[in-house]
């Protein structure tokens, strides 16, 4: 098997070849790592290579395999993590210079959980300052592998671009506003924002608790699926994790008869560019082939929580932040900064009116939730900005709401969403789409998700050998 077949297997298949003992953790951990060390200087997609600790981790479970032990689902799959959550005895710094010496006595929930399962980690993985929108002015940025002037998406850049470029098999993001789903379109991935409280967010550094998701990343949605299932489940260290002990997730999916699937097309478009609008209908295409029963819905008005994203999270990352800010404000980078300020300059009855606002959204998505399965909406308005644009993004509150308007909402109402690709801009820039579900409803997302990506290729594409 040649290095560019193996760095690019799916999660399942190449577990199923190390369980046969087709191929040892050993080997694929090492292959891994080499082509870190190739292309790494070049992508800046880790933080932390953990090379030594993956070989001994890889060599015993390669032991765990002769020995004909049982074996966990992710056994011997190298993965890597979002630089957000603790590692035991491994530096983790959130994107962050404030926290570059903070050294965790123990691993988040969701890497134990992945340990538990026997998969191998490969590193931490870069990402913007604190998991809010820009990198640290002193970080290299995470540089996208379809085209290097393009933005990798957001804070779990790092893991959008190593799944992509064959330098893990899948990884660990968050999303607040939109951080698992928009370096899923920017790289070609499937990612999944779990329903708020699915996966415990114990031993992961904060932006916005009540905005913050855990979820998986990988190169399609039966991965994601799995991945989803080995870290979701109640967890007594985080209080707010939903009660169910497991999440059953279906591995496969053939068609989509009897699911019924919303669009709002004036929601859709609005301020949406052609190349979007058009891929979308593609999309819808394939779900009328697969059986699907296409239902048009009037989405909720969004905006007024959109416009009040920034004082929700402001007021809950300056309270995650009260112990270094403003003692350590100088080594803030602008962004971070700005976001903090904000939240002290929120007052607390400004505060209930957002939170309001937020509740009344989410008993809104709930009605229109009640009439369909999912829904289906674009990621972001537009593909992957230049870094050029990006920043004027950041400086613009305007176009900031344009950018999160599709995915904001559900990080402030908690509904679970997939994104999946769709198409190539005619620059050659991977397009994504999300489903959207009712709460508790990440089954009926991996189906679709699962069912979509038999039908199509798109997810199949890849920017680098």
């Amino acid at each position: 098997m040649s290095n560019s077949e193996l760095h690019y297997l799916d999660i399942r298949t190449l577990a199923q070849m190390i369980r046969a003992r087709d191929i040892s953790p050993v080997e694929v951990t090492r292959a891994m790592l080499e082509r870190i060390e190739r292309l790494e200087p070049t992508l800046h997609s880790y933080a932390l290579v953990m090379h030594e600790q993956a070989l001994a981790d890889a060599s015993q479970a390669e032991r765990k395999v002769l020995a004909g032990e049982a074996l966990g689902p992710l056994h011997g799959v190298p993965l890597g993590i979002k630089d957000l959550f603790w590692t035991a005895a491994v530096p983790t710094a959130a994107g962050t210079t404030i926290h570059k010496g903070f050294v965790p006595c123990e691993d988040a929930t969701v890497v134990k959980r992945l340990r538990e399962a026997g998969a191998i980690m490969l590193g931490k993985l870069q990402m913007t300052e604190g998991a809010f929108a820009t990198h640290h002015p002193t970080i290299a940025e995470p540089v996208n592998p379809w085209h290097g002037n393009h933005w990798a998406g957001a804070s779990s850049s790092g893991s959008g671009v190593a799944t992509a470029a064959g330098l893990c098999y899948g990884a660990l993001g968050t999303d607040t506003g939109g951080s698992i789903r928009f370096p899923s379109a920017a790289n070609g991935l499937t990612g999944i924002k779990p329903t708020w409280g699915r996966v415990s967010r114990h031993g992961t550094f904060e932006l916005g608790a009540s905005l913050d998701h855990v979820g998986p990343m990988a190169r399609n949605a039966a991965d994601a699926a799995l991945m989803l299932g080995v870290i979701a489940g109640h967890d007594p260290l985080d209080p707010t994790s939903l009660p169910e002990e497991r999440l059953a997730l279906p591995e496969d999916a053939g068609d989509l008869r009897g699911l019924r699937i919303g669009i709002d097309p004036a929601w859709n478009t609005e301020g949406t560019d052609a190349v979007i609008v058009e891929a979308l209908e593609r999309v819808l295409e394939v779900l009328r082939e697969l059986g699907a029963e296409i239902r048009e819905v009037r989405f909720p008005a969004v905006r007024t929580v959109v416009d009040e994203w920034q004082e929700d999270c402001g007021v809950q990352v300056a309270l995650a932040h009260a112990d270094t800010w403003p003692r350590l404000a100088a080594e803030y980078g602008p962004a971070l900064a700005r976001l903090i300020q904000i939240g002290h300059e929120t007052s607390a009855l400004r505060y209930q009116q957002v939170l309001l606002n937020r509740a009344a959204l989410r008993g809104r998505v709930n009605q229109v939730m009640r009439d369909i399965d999912l829904l289906v909406a674009p990621v972001q308005p537009f593909a992957a900005p230049t870094h050029e644009q990006l920043g004027a993004l950041a400086q613009d509150p305007d176009l900031n709401a344009r950018l999160i308007q599709f995915t904001a909402p559900f990080n402030s109402t908690g509904h679970p969403g997939m994104a999946l690709p769709c198409g190539f801009t005619p620059d050659g820039l991977p397009i994504g789409f999300q489903f959207v579900a009712a709460h508790g409803a990440e089954a009926t997302l991996c189906r679709a998700g699962m069912a979509w990506q038999r039908a199509t290729d798109w997810h199949r594409a890849r920017p680098l050998d």
